[in-house]
């Protein structure tokens, strides 16, 4: 199993990296504001405008370093990687079943089974750990729907009706998601989900934590040989990795969302940890923004034991895990994708 290695998020803006020797050098205005050996990393994550020397990229490139370039509020801008790696014959075969919409629904119906299965977890759980401070009856209602839902999933072959029923189940949970909101329900609360801009304090946590997870996936599908960007629930779009925002989708909730969650509940975030704009849209403050991702690498040095698999490994390492099961679907080991269903 790959070893997770750190990931380098640099935060302040304006930021030259570069390269020397085997260690990432951080510049602004020419002072050294810092220098790391590479061989201690697996991603850089780069936020606002920030450049990178030809060196350093090519270098980052040659091992599988990938570095991320997003906005000051998270949003992604570009991703540099290397070379594709693995088998071409099981990229062929991602084409293939990309290209073919009932294949491809087999598969992407698995991935929604997951984060279904995930999101009725979630809620069944509340309902066990909190029946004094939720709907337990709402909750129980949401969550026999959404086991009514994973049963026509099951059998669906057809990608639009696989999308309708998903949103169905999406609604069904985002309906429940403010009462999962213990504390701090003056400053965090959520009605529905917004993005681009996000205009409230949970919205700009979930589209960070979403936008890390992406990228988590991405790397772990590159890993394993496959294209980032084909995707087979989304379809084709420049400059989109599809493939990743699908094997991300069973991993939403049981990652991410509970990850936003602990952060409020746990009282880790605080409403001075977040700014509004002019615009309306709502962003972290520096400070909040590095409490936020000091979290997120702890969250992904735990340990768990992998449903399928039956092996004990860390969060960080789940997205390569999947990869490496949908790599094996692919060239024919496996029947079927087996999704993380998590309890």
């Amino acid at each position: 199993m790959k070893k997770l290695l750190n990931t380098l998020f640099v935060t302040l803006p304006d930021v030259y990296l570069s390269l020397d020797g085997d260690n990432i050098v951080l510049l602004k205005e020419q002072e050294k504001l810092g220098r790391l050996p590479l061989h201690n990393l697996e991603s850089v994550v780069a936020f606002g405008y920030t450049g990178a020397s030809p060196a350093l990229m090519g270098y980052c490139a040659e091992r599988n370093i990938s570095i991320v370039f997003l906005t000051m509020n998270g949003r992604f801008l570009a991703r540099v990687v290397g070379s594709s790696k693995g088998n071409v014959v099981l990229r062929k075969k991602q084409c293939l079943v990309s290209d073919d919409e009932v294949l491809s629904a087999r598969i992407a119906r698995n991935f929604i089974i997951g984060k279904i299965y995930n999101h009725k977890w979630i809620l069944e759980r509340m309902t066990r750990d909190y029946p004094l401070r939720i709907d337990v009856s709402e909750f129980k209602a949401a969550s026999q729907q959404l086991s009514s839902i994973m049963v026509k999933i099951r059998q669906c072959e057809d990608l639009d009706q696989l999308r309708g029923l998903e949103g169905q189940a999406a609604l069904a949970y985002n309906q429940r998601f403010n009462q999962m909101i213990l504390q701090q329900q003056e400053d965090f609360y959520f009605h529905t989900r917004s993005r681009r801009p996000p205009l409230d304090n949970v919205n700009a946590m979930l589209s960070l934590a979403y936008t890390l997870l992406s990228n988590d996936t991405a790397s772990a599908l590159e890993g394993v040989g496959l294209d980032a960007y084909i995707g087979f629930l989304h379809r084709d779009r420049p400059g989109r990795a599809s493939l990743a925002l699908d094997m991300m989708e069973e991993l939403r909730g049981i990652y991410a969302d509970k990850f936003v969650l602990s952060m409020i509940n746990k009282k880790v975030m605080n409403k001075e940890d977040f700014v509004r704009k002019e615009n309306g849209a709502v962003i972290m403050t520096d400070d909040g923004r590095k409490k936020f991702l000091k979290a997120w690498q702890t969250k992904k040095q735990e340990k768990i034991t992998h449903p399928y698999l039956g092996e004990k490994i860390s969060w960080g390492l789940v997205p390569h895990a999947q990869a490496l099961l949908l790599a094996r679907h692919l060239r024919n080991d496996l029947d079927e994708y087996p999704p993380f269903l998590w309890k």
